[in-house]
């Protein structure tokens, strides 16, 4: 139960209990794209006396890749000098994920404070009428610009939780923007063409304000080329304006060089895949495009950074012998992605653990990820939002047929049950959905 008005919110888990009682918008298909509203975060922040106009702000959205380009662009400032509060979303294993000051999870009493602040203009908002009532991501948006104010960093790198235009963290006024990809995602929010995703996604372009942008398709790149255009805001164009080559990609992680104008550095990321080298691109056009700090020191910053640099729930390894991995790809193009990293490790015996959430291409995820399994078990990561493993596993038997499969409906036995049955010289796979991949960090990296 949430806390009572006479509670105090003093602890992480109070301070959750609060915060999930708060309608959350993501998660509730009958709630139409339109109930999305900038104003009940306006109102909430001008009520803490706007704690985001205090803030540098770099501001990331996309398809996929912006949780990783705001971690690397966090990795890189850092390295620079820079005190930096980073919020992401969603979490892996707990709450205090998604806040991050100097590269560490704010500690829960520290939230719980943020929390209780913000309690009484929630409550009075809610009191006001359903259409001025903050949500989830609202107060979970507000508590995070409220401990980067309160903690002076010099930058904060804010990840979009979904489209742009109407997401919670588009209040701010940013420094630079970035929109890293664009696919078929959300579309029964976002629009069932990629020239309307991106129109979604480029809400977050600002007057006069330099934007980067990733590899996109011609018909969403048009989009938000128009978008900058119209506001004066400066594009920076992966492939046009930078270049990033892949000099080495292998199990110890990839290198990388870029280049953009005079400026050109070469880097070495200790995470699984070459596809991390365009979201280290784009983390680098970033922190250039802000114009603190001089090439020189600059390019120290990108070696120092990226070299130091975590990713977790990306690709990540929690055990090389065996090996047991763990990835949130839930999209097409992420799970091509998670298949051409493990390419790059030796050959062995795959077992994969799938989960996949409701609403997703579960065809194209099957054809990008059966081909590298020799056996398979699914399973239902989140109960109110995966599929059905069953479906799954029907799917799976059209598609391949005669590959070994395990339904297991508890994620729990699942990942416990392919771990104690691989062999020292195998490998397993836990992916489909940032659900299961925080369930296997929890269970697995120990």
């Amino acid at each position: 139960m949430p806390p009572t008005p006479s509670e105090p919110i003093d602890d992480l888990a109070s301070a959750a209990r609060y915060l999930e009682g708060l309608i959350n918008l993501e998660r509730r298909p009958d709630v139409p794209y339109a109930r999305y509203d900038l104003g009940p975060i306006r109102a909430l922040l001008a009520r803490l006396g706007d704690p985001h106009e205090r803030l540098s702000v770099v501001h990331v959205a996309g398809s996929k890749g912006k949780g990783s380009t705001a971690l690397l662009s966090e990795a890189i400032l850092r390295a620079a000098g820079e005190r930096v509060g980073t919020f992401t979303s969603p979490h892996l294993e707990h709450w205090t994920e998604r806040f991050r000051i100097d590269g560490a999870e704010v500690d829960g009493a520290r939230l719980a404070a943020a929390v209780e602040r913000l309690r009484p203009h929630v409550d009075a908002l809610r009191d006001e009428g359903p259409a001025r009532a903050p949500s989830f991501f609202d107060a979970t948006t507000a508590a995070a610009l409220l401990l980067f104010a309160d903690a002076r960093v010099d930058r904060a790198v804010l990840e979009v939780g979904l489209g742009g235009r109407l997401d919670s963290t588009n209040v701010v006024d940013p420094a630079v923007a970035c929109i890293t990809t664009i696919e078929y995602e959300h579309t029964d929010k976002l629009g069932d063409t990629l020239a309307a995703i991106a129109c979604e996604k480029a809400g977050i372009v600002k007057r006069g304000r330099p934007v980067v942008i990733g590899a996109l398709p011609a018909e969403a790149s048009e989009v938000v080329l128009a978008r900058a255009r119209e506001l004066g805001a400066r594009a920076i164009g992966l492939g046009r304006d930078f270049s990033v080559e892949v000099l080495a990609a292998d199990a110890t992680g990839i290198r990388i060089a870029y280049r953009q104008d005079a400026f050109a550095v070469e880097a070495a990321l200790p995470v699984l895949g070459a596809h991390h080298a365009s979201n280290a691109a784009l983390a680098i056009a970033c922190v250039r495009a802000l114009g603190a700090h001089a090439d020189a020191a600059l390019a120290g910053a990108v070696r120092d950074g990226l070299a130091r640099a975590a990713l977790p729930g990306r690709v990540e390894v929690l055990s090389r012998a065996p090996w047991v991995i763990t990835d949130g790809a839930h999209t097409a193009a992420s799970a091509r992605a998670l298949a051409a990293a493990l390419a790059e490790l030796p050959p062995a015996r795959t077992h994969l653990v799938l989960s996949v959430s409701a609403g997703k291409d579960l065809q194209a995820i099957l054809a990008a990820l059966l081909p590298l399994a020799d056996r398979l078990t699914v399973t239902r990561a989140e109960p109110a939002r995966s599929l059905d493993p069953a479906e799954i596993a029907a799917a799976t038997r059209a598609a391949r047929p005669g590959l070994e499969i395990a339904v297991v409906p508890n994620p729990h036995l699942a990942l416990r049950a392919a771990r104690e049955s691989l062999a020292d010289d195998g490998r397993l796979v836990a992916t489909g959905s940032i659900y299961l991949a925080g369930l296997a960090r929890r269970l697995l990296a120990r």
